[in-house]
């Protein structure tokens, strides 16, 4: 069985022991390297070429942001999730302006950690449930949202950005729909090219702008 290699960055001890412990615990999952700085996270990206990187923001020295910065310029096949103590759609802005592929918060459950690995080890871009109500309810609130006039995106289309913007990854929308995985994500990427929208955040902000999702959903 192929293992997804995971790269674990804090500069927590315990904190690492703790995911080392919770992700080697899964068949799949294999944490091949955990260091405490973005510094020695490079290093061990050259030796191990890991699928996933976990890392913290706020650390010393290089931050987690630029981690993930250099991770897509110079170790493309890595992907990027970060956890984070900071649950604010400002820091998850930054995240994916940054590269990443994922935003955790730390208070996650065991379970959306891993689902989380797992929707980015498959391409998929994943974003904490808790940090996409965040953002519908701070932009429903912005005064200057105002709705397109012409809406470029088909019925189907549409109900797939509303499930987005709740949270729902693609085998979920997938479920949710009635639909095979593969045509969710063609859904997705085409909405994606549709509305030249290419990170979450963007997304949710204009499922709020039509309409498609509110704060109390």
């Amino acid at each position: 069985m192929t293992k997804l290699r995971i790269l674990v960055v804090d500069d927590h001890h315990l904190f690492r022991a703790g995911v080392r412990a919770i992700l080697d615990a899964v068949e799949d999952l294999w944490v091949c390297c955990d260091v405490s700085s973005a510094e020695e996270a490079l290093e061990q990206l050259e030796t191990h070429h890991p699928d996933i990187l976990l890392t913290d923001i706020s650390m010393k020295g290089m931050t987690g942001l630029e981690l993930a910065d250099r991770v897509r310029r110079d170790f493309p096949s890595t992907r990027t999730i970060i956890l984070s103590m900071h649950a604010s759609k400002e820091y998850a802005e930054r995240a994916f302006r940054s590269g990443v592929a994922g935003f955790l918060v730390k208070d996650a459950a065991v379970h959306e950690v891993e689902l989380a690995i797992r929707t980015v080890a498959r391409g998929e871009t994943y974003l904490s449930p808790i940090i996409s109500s965040h953002l519908i309810s701070d932009y429903s609130q912005s005064a200057d949202l105002k709705e397109p006039t012409t809406d470029p995106l088909t019925a189907r289309q549409r109900e797939v950005l509303r499930l987005i913007a709740e949270g729902l990854t693609t085998k979920a929308i997938a479920r949710r729909l009635n639909i095979s995985v593969k045509t969710a994500d063609t859904h997705r990427t085409q909405l994606m090219e549709r509305l030249d929208l290419h990170d979450i955040a963007s997304l949710v902000r204009y499922a709020i702008r039509v309409g498609l999702v509110t704060p109390d959903e």
